[in-house]
């Protein structure tokens, strides 16, 4: 199969540690053929959606190369359908702003012309990953999305610990732990609402982050067997290991695989293939459906290749369509 992954510019991504990367090998090593489509070179013309796309050697993976850009070479250019590929793989990283909406028109124009696009483009639309927890209310934690000061004041007031954060970020930027008694209240609403002017999620506080704020993967609405805890820094209330958390794959608790296969079901039946969710004690916390990741960790700490499984299920699903 010609498999394309629709991908951040691949001199950004850190091959060690990139579940874009570990996909791509699993695809290569399964017999595929792996092409590059870069941001930007997604394009309509005369009615058909095509894309740029550059056809990828890699390299095995070796921890002195993968933190260069030599784990990878590249072949030329050239513009093809994206209805010609196997199947397209959406890994572009938030932010989730107007031009990332705009390009999931042209990806779902693409689809309608007999591509096959995972994450479905229209899934990934309406599944803001933050806002999309609100779908599930028997399982996340008390959350408001307001950009009213008066509402976000009364839910700190009633919640005495909160968290905020923006509805476009990732990796754990823009997120205030806020108290009641905080004396940075007023500024920290006015400057993330940008003056009443943008909504903002806030959530009570749940202090089983201290455990770690724990990734559970879906692929293909079956559930990987482990989870991936980012455990903070000391100190740091985010446990999102681009801000410092330190990842620890751990054995599903009981509530861990309840929630896993519940939302497993609710989440494939939706056209979303892979999706991360992020869990803290008991609860949802995000719905990640853009560029889950996670894939390298819990491989190095328990063997379990999450990547092939990944490339399995695609074919399974591309079989049986």
């Amino acid at each position: 199969m010609d498999i394309a992954f629709h991908i951040d510019p691949l001199e950004k991504l850190k091959a060690y540690k990139d579940s874009s990367v570990a996909m791509m090998r699993a695809a290569a090593a399964r017999g595929h053929r792996v092409f590059a489509i870069e941001p930007g070179h997604v394009f309509s013309r005369a009615g058909r959606v095509q894309a740029v796309a550059r056809e990828l050697t890699l390299a095995i993976a070796d921890d002195s190369r993968d933190h260069t850009a030599n784990w990878y070479s590249a072949g030329d250019s050239s513009t093809r359908a994206l209805s010609d590929f196997s199947a397209v793989i959406e890994r572009k990283d938030p932010p989730f702003n107007m031009e990332y909406v705009y390009h999931t028109y042209l990806f779902e124009r693409a689809v309608d012309q007999g591509a096959r696009v995972f994450n479905s483009p229209r899934a990934i639309r309406d599944n803001n990953e933050k806002m999309a927890i609100l779908k599930h209310a028997d399982i996340i934690a008390p959350t408001i999305v307001t950009r009213s000061a008066t509402v976000l004041r009364e839910f700190v007031a009633e919640q005495r610990d909160t968290i905020f954060k923006p509805l476009d970020g990732m990796g754990g930027s823009g997120i205030f732990r806020v108290r009641e008694s905080d004396p940075n209240l007023g500024v920290i609403i006015e400057t993330l609402t940008a003056l009443g002017t943008q909504s903002i999620m806030a959530q009570g506080y749940l202090p089983e982050i201290v455990d770690g704020d724990k990734r559970i993967l879906l692929i293909g609405g079956q559930v990987v067997p482990f989870a991936l805890a980012r455990i903070p820094m000391i100190g740091e209330t985010r446990g999102n290991m681009a801000a410092g958390g330190k990842p620890v794959v751990r054995e599903f608790s009981d509530s861990d695989r309840r929630i896993a296969e519940t939302m497993a079901k609710r989440l494939w039946a939706e056209g979303l293939f892979l999706v991360g969710l992020d869990v803290i004690g008991e609860r949802v916390t995000e719905i990640n459906v853009t560029s889950p990741t996670g894939f390298v960790e819990i491989e190095k700490q328990t063997g379990f290749n999450v990547a092939e499984m990944f490339v399995q299920r695609l074919e399974q699903t591309l079989q049986s369509a």
